[in-house]
């Protein structure tokens, strides 16, 4: 959706962010435009606007930027095409739509959007060398991509994902045999008829993609989802020390308890993939409620919730970037939810996900393994799943938090209630007790107050400055009636009614 120069003013009063770029451009296109160009389409999307002074001395974002035009927009948005599509950057992901004029008067400035660009045409970059080339944003600006997210964009072009290639050295004496037998125990009971049961433990593992031989290099060995998912601990971190798992419970806490549970390294388990997956997993659900159900004259302890909270944990497996210089599987258990942190960014944007029906994980093999012992739905259906899950208990929208800074994703599922609607009077449930009027009138009147001083905002500025969490911001914004959005999806922002 184009931009109209009111809604370009608007944004001006909230100043350059994350997905906003100003550049003074009076009569040619500014180099740091295409710096601009690979740093949007790296990230999250963004539109760079040509033709606005800004003065950085001015701490007023009313002041600091000046609207002044260009004097020649025909033929800067000539230049620009022509060096878009020439060698300047790697690959031109914009359509003419992408590129536009926008006028008041006689002030014309230059629109030009830039999407998110799609997993397998990143990095998208200036010159020849990615390393050299290659830009993301962040809140200051755009920086220079470091070796290590430029290698991440690299590995995520792969189609067949991370986990299947060979761990050289790595044999089956890498591999822990009570967490493999585990495994095959399960795989046994939820496949009682299936003919890998009577396969070795080594041909076994080769079907299920944790064992492979190259045919060209002759080099066989452990895969990275067999060594990660049925390795030893040590082998593992020898391999793989830049990644921790770590769990922790958080919920009734007292005094100066910092956690009343944790899993982490300590020396006292093999560390791999399938025992934090287990073990934590029972952790995780143990205080879940159970309601009472017989099927075939057995219990049946398992709830639609008890199942959202392990394809949490699946899609945490599953989605991680395990290559990375440094990261976290983390699981926070609170008395309100649960978070799940995965090092590495989505490879897919945020609607898409939350759409369902396609599913880019960089870890199939895993995913495989998972779901061949009863974890994880199929392919695109696991988080739509959430979501109904939380939908129909009430509970407000799980969301998805991507910070392309410190390259992490942290899924917050939270058993806060979402607002409703009684009659004229709304009402909200927190914890099943409390009135939204409790808590929402103060936030009400302090977003109308901000709103109305900085023109538009997105969900996580408005969220910030009144003290709630995104989601439950969310909420409140689609209940207020002086409140209007602009844009779709992640581009969404809030801006006061006429």
């Amino acid at each position: 959706m184009k931009l109209t120069f009111d809604e370009m003013k608007q944004k001006l009063i909230s100043g350059e962010n994350v997905n906003l770029e100003c550049k003074e451009a009076e009569s040619s296109v500014p180099k740091s435009v295409y710096e601009s160009y690979s740093a949007f389409a790296n990230t999250n999307g963004g539109d760079i606007i040509l033709g606005i002074k800004e003065n950085k001395k001015e701490s007023d974002p009313k002041k600091r930027f000046i609207i002044q035009g260009i004097s020649n927009p025909v033929k800067q948005i000539e230049d620009f095409w022509n060096t878009i599509n020439g060698n300047k950057v790697n690959t031109n992901i914009l359509s003419d739509e992408d590129v536009y004029a926008i006028s008041d008067a006689d002030v014309i400035l230059i629109v030009i959007h830039v999407p998110r660009a799609s997993y397998n045409l990143k990095p998208v970059y200036i010159g020849e060398n990615p390393y050299k080339g290659t830009y993301k944003r962040n809140n200051e600006g755009d920086y220079h991509a470091t070796e290590h997210e430029v290698r991440a964009m690299i590995r995520d072009q792969n189609p067949n994902g991370n986990d299947s290639s060979i761990m050289e050295h790595y044999t089956m004496d890498d591999i822990d045999s009570p967490t493999l037998m585990a495994y095959r125990q399960i795989f046994k009971v939820t496949n009682p008829e299936h003919v890998w049961n009577g396969y070795e433990d080594k041909e076994f593992l080769r079907m299920l993609g944790g064992y492979s031989k190259d045919r060209t290099t002759g080099v066989e060995g452990l895969t990275m989802a067999g060594l990660l998912m049925f390795g030893k601990g040590l082998s593992i971190r020898e391999r793989f020390d830049n990644i921790l798992m770590d769990f922790r419970d958080e919920s009734g806490l007292s005094g100066d308890m910092r956690w009343s549970d944790r899993v982490t390294y300590d020396g006292t388990w093999e560390n791999n993939l399938f025992n934090f997956f287990t073990t934590v997993t029972r952790k995780l659900t143990v205080d879940l409620k159970k309601p009472f159900k017989l099927e075939n004259e057995t219990r049946i302890d398992d709830t639609p919730v008890h199942k959202a909270v392990r394809e949490g944990f699946v899609n945490l497996i599953i989605h991680s970037d395990y290559m990375m210089d440094a990261g976290v599987l983390k699981i926070i258990k609170r008395d309100d939810g649960f978070e799940f942190t995965n090092p590495g960014v989505l490879k897919l944007p945020i609607d898409e996900i939350y759409m369902g029906g396609n599913s880019k994980a960089r870890n199939p093999k895993m995913q495989t393994m998972l779901r061949m012992v009863g974890f994880g739905d199929n392919a695109g259906s696991g988080f739509p799943a959430i979501l109904e899950t939380w939908k129909s208990n009430g509970w407000v929208t799980p969301e998805l938090i991507e910070n392309t800074v410190l390259n992490q994703v942290t899924l917050s599922l939270s058993f806060e209630k979402t607002a409703i609607k009684n009659g004229d009077k709304k009402t909200a449930i927190k914890n099943g007790d409390k009135k939204m009027s409790e808590i929402t009138e103060s936030h009400v009147k302090d977003i109308i107050e901000f709103l109305s001083d900085n023109g538009e905002a997105t969900t996580a500025e408005i969220a910030k400055v009144i003290g709630l969490k995104p989601s439950r911001t969310r909420e409140l914004l689609g209940e207020i009636d002086e409140v209007k959005p602009i844009g779709e999806n992640r581009n969404r922002r809030y801006t006061l009614k006429e």
